[in-house]
């Protein structure tokens, strides 16, 4: 019987993961499948436990942070975090990880410049939490941005050039952009993006969003979200696999 893995979230359209997945159990000559699991309430995860003998599963968005109280344990840097994207089956324990911050820290290191000091973090979902931990342990200031403010988070409306232009590293955690609706992109002032700045968006399809269109005409450096999530599926597998 091959054994389970599989990625839940909501909606699920492309994913990444199935074909990263088979092509690592073909060379490995593994008898394993990966399913996509559209769940559109984390209520749902409790049948699809029962039905399903998993021996791992990726999250993804909206349920990062929802599937919490359905595990047994976390790692020490999923509870440091507050979110998890790995969950691993073994021995009728349900423990969650954190491999974003695997990925997104080995896939942001090699580009950051001297001026990279200040972050603005677009986003306060389950991927802000783990970017935020990586900037954390790089020793890099960063302030979130949201449709709503609070004490610690801006809303859009109050960027202006100034901030932008102050801010040298931006990162879109927000699905704004994804496909199919690649038209989209965060509200933030534009024309105070230079050459300076670094803009990374943690979106992988399209290759380039029209956030990061919109920094590199203006001179900037850009990333996608690609080889994080290579890396941060890598890790998984390394925790499926202990």
């Amino acid at each position: 019987m091959p054994a389970e893995y599989g990625l839940i979230g909501y909606p699920l359209g492309h994913s990444f993961s199935p074909e990263y997945f088979a092509k690592k159990f073909a060379d490995l000559h593994i008898d394993a499948r990966y399913e996509l699991y559209p769940l559109a309430s984390i209520s749902e995860l409790e049948s699809l436990l029962h039905s399903q003998p998993l021996k791992g599963l990726n999250v993804t968005i909206p349920y990062k942070k929802q599937v919490i109280p359905y595990l047994d344990k976390l790692d020490e840097v999923a509870e440091r975090v507050g979110a998890v994207n790995t969950i691993s089956f073994r021995d009728g324990i349900k423990t969650g990880y954190n491999t974003d911050v695997i990925g997104f820290a080995q896939s942001l290191v090699p580009l950051l410049k001297q001026q990279h000091r200040e972050a603005l973090v677009l986003g306060t979902g389950g991927a802000s939490k783990a970017v935020a931990y990586v900037l954390e342990n790089l020793g890099i200031s960063y302030t979130k941005v949201s449709r709503s403010k609070t004490e610690s988070v801006l809303q859009y409306e109050e960027l202006d050039e100034g901030t932008i232009a102050a801010n040298k590293l931006i990162i879109n955690c927000t699905p704004l952009g994804k496909y199919p609706n690649a038209e989209q992109a965060p509200k933030i002032p534009y024309d105070g993006i230079g050459e300076s700045h670094l803009l990374y968006d943690l979106i992988y399809n399209p290759s380039e969003t029209k956030f990061l269109q919109l920094g590199k005409e203006r001179g900037a450096v850009i990333k996608n979200g690609l080889e994080m999530l290579q890396l941060q599926a890598d890790a998984a597998w390394e925790i499926w696999n202990r």
